[in-house]
């Protein structure tokens, strides 16, 4: 049957140009669609910019533009990135759209409608010179505990204490320097622990292959949440000023960005509806249309919580989604890829440099599972596998056979007994398991099952070596044989990998004068006395100094080696060489500080927190702790699980206001952004000491 399809990927936040993050993702759903497209199921794929928020009203405001400007600047940027990886959005879209005001007041309006929409009073502080509410981030002070300067309104980042904004000393804007007022306004609710919202939930999550299990586990565990882990209810609104689409009832009161961003998908896709000429709401009531979406393993809180249960009780033509494929980060060395950090693959200097963006979708593809584990790019594997897989395997089928066709037959191919040889049929044979592992989004398996049975096609070449038939007349029929049985192979596996590489089976679309090649033709063969064009080569080689190039930072960001002291004057050097004295210890000093290597069993979020996760920690043989970490910018509750980090054992536990701390974890920062929890290398268990 053929399957109606809508499908999504994460909306970017419109404060920045894509990174290597959202390409992977971008490809990651390209690929299932043109897979799906190649089946000949009805698809179409939207994306949108996430264009609200505080964020960018002041990111604006800073840089002179109004935030419609900003964020219009930053979206005529995203058509290099999409057209440069081949990704092919059926339409681009804006959260700041009419179609999104529309839909969100509608959605707004029927929650409300349900009972599930409440207001309560919510106390916070205020700036009297930027005349706006501050969120926790815009606020700082001396935290209350151990009177650390410059911390935020959350939690403080030196004695790791949790406190209300209310509790630090001496608060100011961040924004405008001005001591903060303390203000009530109404805020709006949307009422996510209704037991009918809960009940509805717990039925959707336990579908079977609505989402991953680790996914679908980690949702029940917030969903069935106890005391203060308990299902809270969300707070959709923020008084103005603010970036947003207005509540129709409730004037100087904003949908809080996490609830237009989502509705962002309905928003893009009514807008191409028009267009495309679809009834946009028959579409989406129709029972067989399948809502997908794909996301990072970050944001599945608001994925599998909130946007079902807002969708479902907002009731028809809106409905829950069918699936929410999530995956992994992208990292290098072992570490999440961050431009910030110095850490990351620019995507526009991936492309300015020369490197064939089909290279990067292969290497991605041949690392995604349907699972959520984080991916590596080695530069090293890069270059291997590109140059063996695509080069060595693939693309020398055709080198090793086209030629010969073109000079010795003008570009004639004769199949007359394709079934005959067995290299065809294994190819044939093994359409339906690579179309299930494309379907499952399990992209290495099909990439490796592929290229085996490129192995096999070039084996076959091996033992017929066209290259000697070539040189006696008598063997003129065989070595036409040969290389059609080759170049035939090839258009089979181009079939298999066209989801991967599209633009390379255009081209060979061209050589093979064949029509558009569909899942559907792999048993179609080039028919008898086909007529190919001369070949021109695929596809180059992947060079050390191009990766070489792709890392090389420019020379001003590099950090200056220790060795190499930055230039100062005397008078500073001496201030320095002081600073440094007074601040050496003893060894006596350091070992009176117990560290210990510890598990973190489990973490949380930490319900009115902005910076904490909660942390649960097998200390080995002192014991099972419970740690607040300021750590919740930098960090997915479900990716900490498992991993082993290094934790002052001895520090007297503190009362905070979420629970007791008894003990910290070690992080590292610096002056640019992040935070980097500490981990000791393979082999080390709970309850170590670091010495």
């Amino acid at each position: 049957m053929t399957r109606r399809i809508f499908v999504t990927t994460a909306l970017p936040y419109a404060n920045g140009a894509f990174h290597i993050g959202h390409i992977m993702e971008y490809i990651q759903a390209d690929i299932w669609v043109r897979f799906q497209r190649m089946q000949g199921h009805e698809v179409h794929f939207v994306g949108a910019d996430d264009a609200h928020g505080a964020p960018i009203m002041i990111a604006a405001e800073k840089a002179g533009k109004t935030p419609q400007q900003f964020v219009g600047e930053i979206a005529a940027g995203r058509k290099k990135y999409l057209d440069g990886f081949h990704i092919k959005f059926d339409n681009w879209h804006s959260t700041d759209s009419p179609e999104n005001t529309e839909l969100s007041q509608d959605i707004y309006k029927r929650l409300k409608a349900a009972g599930l929409v409440y207001t309560k009073p919510v106390e916070q502080y205020y700036d009297p010179l930027k005349g706006m509410f501050l969120a926790d981030r815009y606020i700082k002070g001396e935290c209350p505990k151990c009177g650390a300067k410059d911390q935020y309104g959350d939690a403080c980042e030196v004695c790791s204490s949790v406190y209300a904004p209310t509790e630090l000393k001496n608060p100011y804007s961040t924004l405008s320097g001005a001591t903060p007022e303390l203000r009530t306004s109404d805020h709006y609710f949307f009422k996510l622990s209704d037991p009918k919202c809960v009940a509805f939930l717990k039925e959707w999550l336990d579908a079977p292959g609505r989402l991953q299990p680790q996914v679908a586990n980690k949702a029940r565990e917030w969903l069935e949440g106890k005391g203060d882990q308990a299902l809270g209810d969300w707070d959709i609104s923020r008084d103005a000023p603010y970036f947003g689409i207005p509540i129709p009832d409730a004037p100087g009161k904003y949908f809080y960005v996490w609830l237009d961003a989502p509705i962002g998908y309905l928003a893009s896709f009514k807008n191409y509806c028009a267009t495309a000429g679809i009834d946009f709401e028959k579409f989406l009531a129709d029972q067989n249309t399948e809502q997908i979406h794909f996301i990072g393993k970050d944001i599945i809180y608001f994925h599998t919580l909130f946007w079902p249960a807002m969708l479902k009780f907002a009731g028809a033509p809106y409905k829950a989604p069918n699936h929410v494929y999530v995956h992994g980060f992208i990292q290098l060395g072992g570490e999440k890829m961050s431009k910030s950090r110095g850490t990351g693959i620019d995507p526009l200097r991936y492309l300015a440099i020369g490197m064939n963006p089909e290279w990067l979708r292969y290497y991605i593809a041949a690392k995604l599972t349907g699972g959520v584990e984080d991916i590596e790019f080695n530069p090293d594997d890069f270059l291997a596998r590109v140059n063996s897989d695509l080069i060595g395997k693939y693309v020398n089928i055709a080198s090793r056979c086209a030629g010969f066709l073109i000079k010795r037959f003008q570009g004639q191919v004769r199949l007359t007994d394709r079934y005959s040889d067995p290299v065809l049929r294994d190819l044939e044979a093994a359409s339906t398991e690579i179309a299930e592992f494309y379907d499952s989004r399990e992209f290495g398996k099909a990439l490796r099952r592929i290229m085996d049975l490129a192995d096999e096609v070039n084996g076959y070449i091996d033992r017929e070596k066209p290259w000697e038939l070539a040189k006696k007349a008598e063997n003129s029929d065989a070595l036409l044989r040969a290389c059609s049985i080759g170049l035939e192979a090839f258009r089979i596996l181009t079939l298999y990998l066209k989801p991967v590489l599209p633009q390379i089976a255009i081209t060979v679309e061209k050589l093979l004068n064949i029509e558009p090649l569909t899942w559907s033709h792999v048993r179609d063969g080039l028919s008898p006395d086909r007529l190919i064009s001369p070949y021109a080569h695929l596809m180059t080689r992947v060079e050390e100094k191009q990766l070489d190039a792709l890392f090389d930072m420019p020379s001003e960001s590099k950090p200056v080696p220790p060795s190499t002291p930055h230039p100062a004057s005397p008078a500073k050097e001496e201030k320095a060489a002081s600073a440094a004295a007074s601040n050496t210890i003893a060894i006596d000093d350091f070992a009176k500080v117990d560290l210990r290597i510890a598990k973190i069993t489990n973490a949380e979020h930490v319900e009115g927190a902005d910076k904490l996760l909660k942390l649960s920690l097998d200390v080995g043989a002192l014991g099972a702790r419970q740690v607040f970490a300021g750590i919740k910018s930098a960090y997915d509750p479900a990716t900490l699980i498992g991993k082993l980090t290094v934790v002052v054992a001895n520090l007297a536990p503190r009362k905070m206001k979420f629970g007791l701390s008894e003990g910290m974890v070690l992080a590292a920062s610096g002056e640019t952004p992040g935070i980097f929890l500490l981990s000791p290398d393979s082999g080390a268990q709970p309850g170590m000491k670091v010495k």
